[in-house]
């Protein structure tokens, strides 16, 4: 099973700590203060286990969403599948 890449949004900055342990996700804040963390999760259990990690942490999650890849560049776009 091929993972599906995933964005997680939360609200805040999140602290250099918290950014490496999510090694393998791109991790951004945009100009709203809410950072965006973009990945590969290969199943249920994986982001499970994200959104725990963000719990336990009292950070609060705005949304979870699917993100298709497109090409060399990777644009984004919320709602689709992964493209091969």
């Amino acid at each position: 099973m091929r993972a599906q890449v995933m964005e997680l949004i939360v609200r805040g900055r999140l602290g250099p700590d918290l950014i490496a342990a999510l090694d393998g996700f791109e991790v951004s804040t945009d100009a709203h203060g809410m950072t965006h963390i973009v990945g590969p999760v290969a199943d249920q259990a994986r982001l499970l286990g994200m959104l725990e990690l963000v719990d336990g942490l009292h950070i609060e999650v705005v949304s979870v969403n699917p993100v298709a890849r497109e090409g060399v560049g990777d644009q984004k776009t919320a709602g689709g599948d992964t493209q091969p």
